[in-house]
């Protein structure tokens, strides 16, 4: 069984990667003729296709926050073993992108489009900047706990799974959810935004930020004073912009990665 779920932990890790790539092909219309993208002509009703963008959007964004709110996996770990919990969040999530991949309904419609190719190809890199950064900053705090690998790992291992110590590590230091904001960046950076285009960044940002909250209110249930004051001195999405400050958050996150908070 122990090897069994470390093969489906390591599977379902794969699959995200591949759905990400996938995504980042989506979003940024390399489909090649391959691959359905984000553009295209409408075809039938604009109320209709708008209808169902949303609802992909809002069905993957209410299972990627009420899965992993701890009230719901305390209760889903009554019927799904509890080291690969979070794997299964990972295959469902990646589940559900593929689904609003595959379904999404082009609108048609330009809202900017920049021609000037030195801007373009500025645009282009932004976008790359954003798609490669959402992993880069998730190495930066633990990568494999996030997707489901090490607990996995730690079950193989006949090791019980312990909580991460709370850290702030390089863009920790000065935004709280860096994560988040290469999100942003790789949903708005693109040369040529369609109608289609700005309603998914629009409806994901929204997603987004209201997440956030939710996140944070049970952060602060985990790990307690320590995040409560983290969030008082560092900017959510953007930097505080007193130079004072920065310079004291940058030595409380080096404090902060001395503690073990369970």
């Amino acid at each position: 069984m122990k090897r069994l779920f470390f093969l489906y932990g390591v599977g379902c890790h794969a699959l995200f990667l591949a759905v990400y790539a996938w995504m980042a092909a989506f979003v940024g219309n390399f489909g090649f003729g391959l691959i359905p993208t984000i553009d295209g002509s409408r075809t039938g009703s604009l109320t209709w296709a708008v209808a169902i963008d949303a609802m992909l959007i809002a069905i993957f964004a209410v299972q990627h926050s009420v899965m992993a709110r701890p009230t719901f996996k305390r209760w889903w770990t009554r019927f799904v073993p509890a080291p690969i919990e979070r794997a299964t969040y990972v295959l469902l999530s990646c589940l559900l992108m593929m689904l609003l991949m595959w379904q999404w309904r082009p609108i048609g419609g330009v809202v900017w489009d920049v021609t000037h190719p030195s801007a373009r190809a500025s645009l282009y890199l932004l976008f790359a900047i954003g798609w490669v950064g959402v992993p880069a900053v998730s190495l930066l705090i633990n990568h494999f706990d996030l997707f489901g690998t090490r607990q996995v790992w730690l079950y193989l291992r006949g090791r019980s799974y312990t909580h991460l110590p709370l850290r702030a590590p390089l863009a920790y230091r000065y935004i709280r959810h860096p994560l988040y904001v290469g999100w942003m960046t790789a949903f708005w950076a693109t040369p040529t935004m369609t109608l289609t285009h700005l309603l998914f960044a629009g409806l994901m940002t929204v997603y987004i930020l209201v997440a956030i909250p939710l996140e944070e209110r049970n952060l602060i249930e985990h790990f307690g004073e320590p995040y409560a004051a983290y969030r008082n001195r560092v900017g959510a999405l953007f930097p505080k912009l007193s130079f004072r400050r920065r310079a004291r958050n940058i030595a409380t996150a080096r404090n902060m990665e001395t503690q073990l908070v369970k």
